[in-house]
């Protein structure tokens, strides 16, 4: 959800209004996914390098989750909406973490439609804590070297039993993952949208949707036996 800061920047506004924006954005956007019969979304929230940015940005972006989280529970609720989170949730403040972990409590037999939030996530720390983890079984001889395999690494990640992502949306002209699920995004599409997260509405959506609906997903196979195999 790229680009809140330098659409705030362009509109003459404080960076935290259009980080308020953003998170309004994403609130429509769930609707829009739950329209469009869209059953699961990962958005990447605040990275574990966003605490680089000037404490105060750090400290309002957490200020306004927690609020925007309290404002739209009821709603998120009513649309039987399920939060989980990835990323190392301990180390935020508890103002924000002790609502996270009471919503994922409380929605976890919600079935309608999966809002999966990347806080203080990043791939790469992901990965080094999966190796470390399956370096501690074979330590205590739980597995063996030559018993590690994608499943085995796949299921230490910290979206072990999550569906790998179809579609990656890119906003705000950038043309990188910026360290996001770079293990589990290997197969999916990727869209590269040229507005600011906040301008990003159910119409960019759509044009996203429209543009993955018309790629051809091979996994290593040919053309030929793609059509062969489908339906």
């Amino acid at each position: 959800m790229d680009g809140n800061g330098r659409w705030a920047a362009a509109k003459g506004l404080p960076r935290l209004e259009g980080h308020r924006r953003g998170a309004e954005r994403l609130i429509e956007t769930i609707d829009s996914c739950i329209d469009l019969g869209v059953n699961t979304l990962t958005v990447f929230a605040f990275s574990a390098e966003n605490w680089k940015r000037p404490p105060e940005e750090v400290s309002g972006l957490f200020k306004l989750g927690e609020w925007i989280l309290r404002a739209h529970l009821a709603r998120l609720e009513r649309r039987n909406v399920r939060l989980r989170v990835i990323g190392e949730l301990a180390a935020l403040p508890e103002f924000v973490r002790k609502p996270l972990e009471e919503v994922i409590e409380s929605s976890r037999n919600n079935t309608a439609f999966n809002l999966v939030v990347a806080l203080n996530y990043g791939a790469r720390q992901e990965i080094v804590s999966a190796a470390k983890a399956i370096a501690a079984d074979a330590a205590t001889g739980k597995i063996s070297a030559d018993d590690v395999s994608w499943s085995v690494l796949e299921s230490h990640l910290q979206t072990a039993g999550m569906p790998d992502p179809d579609l990656i949306i890119r906003t705000s002209g950038e043309f990188r993952l910026s360290n996001f699920l770079l293990l589990q995004s290997a197969y999916a599409e990727i869209v590269f949208a040229s507005v600011f997260w906040p301008d990003f509405t159910k119409d960019q959506l759509q044009l996203a949707l429209a543009e993955y609906s018309k790629r051809e997903r091979r996994y290593g196979m040919t053309h030929e036996q793609v059509q062969t195999t489908q339906p």
